[in-house]
């Protein structure tokens, strides 16, 4: 297919549908587009600092920095005075009732982010933060809280003490990665990393309404992994997501990251590499690669491994600055599909500055499963002009859309294959001020046809910005 120029087409505060490469869409299944419905403020004054090219309210791989149940949607952040901030409104509304969690963010440090989740068997919201490879900060609220809104009061005394445990149950020194997700049955699991870059693991933990059990590490630091420059033996696995699909299989992409830096052409670069996919049919339990075979047991001693046959989907060596927990969603057939990001071999076969390699000619792509059960790729015809992630999600028609950073969103329609490509909202050019990575609402798409982003202004040193949610409307 002949490539477009698109970025000039962008159209801010409209309504845009691009017309689709095989014609006009029937009107029972549009293509994708963008309804703008307003902007609310959740903070004035929330904390700004830059670290690891990112703000800790705005990083992308947050699971859920902002998610809807029952008709009301939560926000969580750091204010500010560093305190962690609860916020919910019901949908629709223009202001967020807010509350202060009862624990300050210790460091300067983005990746030490706030992940809530739901156990929808309980009716409780769950808070991890403020970890690093160290130690974690746990908080949930009474049971049934979720489930009641407009009859129980938002305050602080909804919620129960900080814990550096999970109501007893220690995990990890060393936890980072907070992901949390809804099982089928109700239950929550949490996804999170055991060690450090470079040389950790993957772990679950489960809450079953009652108490948390940890279900144990799934994926390997351990194996050689040789590049054409050099070796290394020690890795971790970065999930670009962890996700059940309607018929209740868990999905995961992922890339891995070397510890030893012989493996790159030059040490500005960084050592990720592959994409890979496995998934789990037994909640976790079990995970099998792309042919169904077995490649790991949670808690078991076989864990998903470099070394193993038939993760990866996509190949790429480390000399390409590919990024890291990127983003994933499942669509109605319960296909996996996935946004990575790199540098193609167009622009050399050696990036020696991820950042403004990135920058300069990085591009984002749409990786998905087809029905076959084989992998299709396109590019997206848009620069990242960004070190940073973009994100992915469907509408109900199974239409894509990625989120790149500065909250520019670009779509394309199923009914083409995905290969019509354009940009649908330019923020840049309706003024948001939007520093780079945004957080997306995942989790509202399906219940009531909206996308909704949080993303903060820019700012400056270390002086505090507005904290913003934005709002669009998918097609009906």
């Amino acid at each position: 297919m002949k490539r477009r120029t698109l970025l000039g087409a962008a159209l801010a505060g409209a309504v845009v549908t691009p017309a689709l490469a095989s014609g006009t869409a029937r009107a029972a299944d549009p293509g994708p587009s963008l309804t703008p419905t307003g902007t609310t403020t959740l903070d004035t004054q929330a904390i700004y600092f830059v670290s690891y090219d990112g703000l800790v309210n705005n990083n992308a791989f947050q699971k859920n920095g902002l998610l809807t149940y029952k008709g009301y949607q939560y926000a969580a952040w750091y204010t500010a005075d560093r305190g962690a901030v609860i916020g919910r409104r019901a949908l629709g509304a223009g202001t967020w009732s807010t509350l202060k969690a009862g624990h300050a963010l210790r460091y300067n440090d983005s990746h030490n982010v706030i992940s809530m989740g739901i156990s929808k068997v309980d009716g409780r919201l769950h808070l991890n933060m403020d970890s690093h490879s160290d130690g974690f900060t746990y908080v949930k609220s009474v049971a049934g809280l979720v489930d009641n809104p407009a009859g129980l009061s938002w305050t602080a005394s909804r919620f129960g003490a900080p814990q550096s445990t999970l109501d007893g149950l220690a995990l990890t020194s060393q936890f980072t990665y907070p992901q949390f997700v809804s099982t089928p049955e109700g239950r929550l699991q949490l996804s999170y990393r055991v060690a450090v870059s470079g040389n950790g693991r993957n772990a679950l933990a489960e809450y079953d309404g009652s108490a948390w059990t940890n279900l144990g590490e799934w994926s390997s630091s351990t194996g050689t992994y040789t590049s054409e420059h050099g070796s290394s033996s020690a890795r971790n696995m970065y999930l670009h997501g962890i996700d059940y699909d309607r018929a209740g299989r868990l999905h995961s992409f992922f890339t891995w990251r070397e510890q030893n830096g012989a493996v790159m052409c030059s040490s500005g670069g960084i050592t990720n590499h592959d994409t890979g996919y496995v998934y789990s049919d037994d909640r976790g339990r079990t995970w099998r690669n792309n042919a169904g075979t077995v490649v790991g047991t949670t808690g078991g001693s076989d864990k998903v491994a470099v070394t193993d046959s038939g993760l990866v989907i996509d190949p790429l060596n480390p000399d390409h600055s590919l990024m890291n927990q990127e983003s994933q969603f499942t669509d109605s057939a319960g296909l996996p599909h996935a946004i990575i990001s790199y540098v193609p071999g167009r622009f050399g076969q050696c990036t020696t500055d991820y950042v403004a390699d990135r920058t300069a000619n990085g591009r984002a792509f749409h990786v998905r499963r087809n029905a076959s059960g084989t992998w299709q790729k396109t590019e997206i015809p848009v620069p990242l002009n960004s070190s940073q992630r973009t994100k992915l999600i469907l509408d109900k028609y199974d239409n894509a859309y990625a989120i790149f950073p500065f909250c520019r969103i670009a779509g394309a329609s199923k009914s083409s294959g995905y290969t019509d490509w354009a940009i649908l909202y330019d923020g840049v050019g309706a003024g948001l001020n939007a520093f780079g990575e945004v957080v997306v609402d995942e989790t509202r798409v399906a219940q009531d046809n909206f996308l909704s982003i949080m993303y903060q202004e820019k700012s400056s040193g270390t002086t505090p910005s507005a904290l913003r949610n934005l709002n669009f409307r998918l097609p009906a």
